[in-house]
């Protein structure tokens, strides 16, 4: 410690940037001295002064200054001219190591410089703890840094410590996700994330993140040694010697942090804004739709229901015009509800549903009027309405592509007989055959499938009338020519995996981490066809339950969230190429696999540095 103390205070003063737009000052703030002294013991005074060189400031305190043992009440801590205060409002506890972690929130005044890992600490008993643990907190679902965290040890330990009692010793991330938890004493810990929303320092509430690690810690330290180098000039050395130290470990914790899957299930609210549909919104998904029972109504077979894959939203589309028609339509809804207890109980409401709009004259024909030149008297003449078709046919299809209809309500009939997909064969267009199905995900959305013919010119026509919607409208004619990629526009990448589990499943991904495609691991393999040439990334989850995508972890149940592996580089096949990759999942650790390039959390000095580039301009 002696030897940290002397380093600090070799440091060179900060020079002040110049006022005419000279080379800019970057030399942080240098601690000098303070009372009580820097690591001094046998402390019972709670108000301290820390001294710098130069003028500084504290950027987001109450976000980066974390104080162990937690402070309940809230400590003060200001800057003024060359000097913090810190008054600690908490009675300070026996024989106890104390530390004040600024992390970067020390500036100073000038450029905004960070003092950037500063520490400082003092114990109320005769020994001062030295201990440290030091790693880095990724979101597990995406390897994401988190920043902003705590992160705490617990010498109790029991499972019921962290929910129950304040953490023994904290840190918080930082903006790469790597925390030091200071000033521990020797023994036996365990260790916690915690996205501490009601400041108490346990976990209290489901909707907190958190992390944990199965196994204990055991906080040691061993003498190390490194060879420091003085050059004669920028070529030649002039002289090598060791310098000893204190090395902490574990230096290496990777905690992967989860939000458990929580609900609280509730009828949100319930709106009919026209008079033929009705919907109901639910805080959270259920696996079953609730039960409707009509009051001033039938509701047998009244109704086609929209939902979707969360049956949270579900929408109710009246069939029958005289249904549609009432002002009000009295219902009992039966759903589980989470109680007091945060059960789930069937509950019944009694609800009165009012139409906002009236269904207008949804007709075969809606009036147009025109007026004819001089004083002819105004005529009306007829206009046909048609039901609203969304047709999705991309002019350029990939060969795996699809054409799709999107309708504005469900439909009743669908006449495929007057769908017909044909394929230009020298000058003749010939038919061909298709697969035509209803959307599993959207009821008012129709595929269109065949297989496609590189580089073929095609044409989609739907004759009119061929579809009828529930109120009686049908469609227009549609035709639409497209054309099929060319086989060389294309390239494919193959993963050959090692350190998959049988049920592992590799997502490709854009740059922004955004799903592209999905493929289960199939003997070591995953493979990719048909890429359109760009940049992307790859994401393997070990999806231990098999049910196709990544889950989340439970704390109570000891249940880590799914595993998630980032293949380490982006790549970048070209048009007509093959990727051959080999992925080693195990090959680097987890805060090395995602690719800088894909990390939407920056680390703040890039941030700073862009900053300034962009004021020198």
């Amino acid at each position: 410690m002696a030897f940290a103390v002397i380093a600090i205070l070799l440091y060179s003063c900060a020079s002040i940037g110049r006022p005419d737009g000279g080379a800019y000052d970057e030399t942080p703030p240098v601690f000098v001295r303070s009372t009580p002294a820097y690591n001094e013991t046998n402390v019972s005074r709670k108000k301290m002064t820390l001294e710098f060189d130069e003028y500084i400031k504290l950027e987001k305190a109450s976000e980066k200054v974390v104080i162990s043992p937690p402070q309940v009440q809230m400590p003060e801590i200001s800057a003024m001219g060359k000097k913090i205060h810190i008054n600690l409002l908490d009675t300070l506890q026996d024989n106890t190591t104390y530390t004040v972690d600024f992390s970067d929130a020390i500036v100073d005044n000038n450029e905004g410089n960070p003092l950037g890992n500063f520490t400082f600490s003092f114990s109320t008993g005769e020994v001062l703890d030295t201990m440290e643990v030091k790693g880095t907190l990724l979101e597990a679902s995406n390897l994401e840094p988190i920043k902003g965290l705590l992160v705490g040890l617990h010498s109790n330990l029991e499972d019921s410590a962290f929910t129950s009692i304040p953490f023994s010793r904290v840190a918080r991330t930082d903006s790469r996700g790597k925390f030091t938890i200071k000033g521990i004493a020797p023994g036996t810990y365990r260790i916690f994330a915690l996205e501490d929303k009601d400041q108490n320092f346990y976990f209290s509430q489901k909707s907190e993140k958190i992390a944990f690690l199965d196994s204990v810690i055991v906080p040691t330290a061993e003498q190390r040694t490194h060879m420091d180098t003085i050059f004669r000039d920028s070529l030649t050395i002039d002289t090598i010697f060791p310098h000893s130290y204190t090395h902490y470990l574990p230096d290496d914790i990777i905690l992967r942090a989860f939000t458990e899957d929580f609900s609280s299930q509730y009828l949100v609210k319930n709106e009919r804004l026209t008079s033929e549909k009705f919907s109901f919104f639910f805080a959270d998904k259920a696996d079953s739709l609730p039960i409707l029972k009509g009051l001033n109504f039938d509701e047998s077979d009244a109704f086609i229901i929209e939902k979707n894959p969360r049956n949270d939203t579900i929408h109710y589309w009246i069939k029958d015009s005289l249904l549609y028609q009432q002002d009000t339509l009295r219902l009992s809804l039966t759903y589980l509800y989470t109680d007091t207890a945060s059960l789930l109980v069937p509950r019944t409401d009694t609800l009165n549903l009012v139409a906002r709009a009236k269904k207008g004259a949804q007709t075969e024909t809606k009036k147009k009027k025109s007026r004819k030149k001089g004083a002819e008297e105004e005529e009306e003449e007829e206009e046909t309405v048609f039901l609203e078709m969304n047709a999705n046919v991309p002019g350029n299809m990939d060969v795996y592509g699809m054409a799709s209809f999107v309708f504005k309500e469900p439909v009743v009939a669908f006449d495929t007989s007057m769908v017909h997909l044909k394929m230009k064969v020298d000058t003749l267009w010939n038919e061909v055959p298709y697969v035509f199905a209803q959307d599993t995900l959207n009821i008012m959305k129709y595929n269109l499938y065949t297989d496609w013919d590189f580089a073929q010119e095609y044409q989609l026509e739907v004759d009119s009338a061929a579809v009828t919607g529930l109120y009686g409208l049908h469609t227009d004619a549609v035709t639409k020519g497209f054309k099929i990629k060319k086989e060389d526009e294309y390239s494919n990448i193959f993963f050959n995996i090692r350190g998959a589990d049988e049920s592992a499943f590799v997502e490709l991904l854009s740059p922004q981490d955004n799903v592209v495609r999905r493929v289960k691991v199939k003997d070591g393999t995953a493979d990719f066809y048909f890429l359109s040439p760009g940049k992307y990334g790859a994401r393997l989850v070990n999806d231990t339950n098999g049910n196709g995508q990544w889950d989340t972890g439970n704390y109570e149940e000891n249940l880590q969230p799914e595993e998630v592996f980032y293949y380490p580089l982006l790549l970048e096949p070209k048009a007509n190429w093959d990727l051959n990759q080999d992925w080693d999942i195990m090959g680097s650790t987890l805060d090395r696999q995602k690719p800088d390039d894909m990390k939407k959390q920056k680390p703040d000095e890039e941030k700073k540095k862009k900053t300034r580039n962009t004021n020198r301009k």
